[in-house]
């Protein structure tokens, strides 16, 4: 993006903000704090396609969210990098694990695996996100998310399970 800047005696100050796709955006800042934002879809056009008044504050609120106050979109590569890194599965738990019985605070699993658990599924019911009181059953399907190793440690505590 190239950035051009002019002071204009007696009204303020203009910066011009041309894109790679040669379109520009013209910003006037009046001494009095009034804004006027215009569009160009061409560079070299002279009339604006859109024009707007913004107050300071308005100005500022574009500002902040142009920087990702609000939203921060997610890196394409580091998604793809931890796509390949993070996993979530679905495993039974057997009646032969040393997790039946006991409550999801209580068996550890976090500490134990590094794995946390997303979800459970009991017979027709899915608890997501269960609290830490829910008591774990011989034939409960844990939904989990963590590294591959991870969800393999999970796997050895929940016995034999079928993994889906």
């Amino acid at each position: 993006m190239k950035i051009k800047t002019a002071k204009l005696p007696g009204i303020g100050y203009k910066i011009s903000m041309i894109t790679a796709e040669d379109s520009m955006l013209v910003l006037i800042v009046h001494h009095n704090g009034k804004r006027d934002l215009y569009m160009f879809e061409d560079a070299d056009n002279d009339e604006p396609d859109f024009y707007i008044n913004l107050t300071a504050d308005e100005t500022r609120e574009i500002g902040a969210q142009l920087l990702g106050a609000i939203y921060q979109p997610v890196d394409v590569d580091k998604a793809k990098m931890f796509r390949k890194q993070i996993q979530i599965e679905w495993i039974e738990l057997s009646k032969e694990s040393q997790l039946v019985g006991k409550t999801i605070g209580d068996s550890e699993i976090r500490p134990l695996t590094g794995a946390t658990v997303i979800g459970i599924v009991k017979g027709e019911d899915l608890i997501a996100t269960p609290d830490i009181d829910v008591v774990l059953q011989a034939g409960d399907v844990i939904i989990a998310i963590g590294k591959q190793e991870q969800i393999e440690e999970l796997a050895l505590l929940c016995g034999e399970g079928e993994h889906h």
